[in-house]
């Protein structure tokens, strides 16, 4: 994959951090936007970005899992090379730990996201 056919999944669910576009497009990435896991998903099985960044959003609703972010991660199991960093609040660490025990192929940074951080786990 050359530089410049990068591409970045950015999911975005609830927001309420600064738009990282900027950063994503300065480390070399196009950028594509879905506003859904299920779109999310759907995006994931037709293509193969180079990095996915997501947020987690611990749903109680849900009795086998802990989020849609559960789906999109299996769903990236079979794109090993596709880098994923998920961004959470601290005060649901623990229900990310317990993603974690299923899925450990992503860089998981709390919020307020450290732009230093997230650039070096996007390189």
């Amino acid at each position: 994959m050359s530089e410049e056919d990068k591409t970045l999944l950015m999911i975005v669910e609830l927001g309420g951090y600064p738009d990282f576009s900027p950063l994503y497009r300065e480390l070399g990435y196009g950028v594509e936007v879905a506003t859904s896991g299920r779109k999310a998903i759907s995006y994931l099985k037709q293509y193969r970005p180079a990095a996915v960044v997501a947020e987690f959003n611990f749903q109680h609703e849900f009795r086998d899992r802990t989020s849609w972010l559960e789906s999109v991660l299996a769903t990236l199991q079979h794109t090993p090379q596709t880098r994923a960093v998920v961004f959470y609040r601290t005060d649901e660490q623990e229900h990310l730990d317990k993603l974690r025990t299923r899925f450990t192929q992503f860089i998981a940074l709390p919020l307020p996201v450290d732009v230093k951080r997230l650039e070096q786990a996007l390189r």
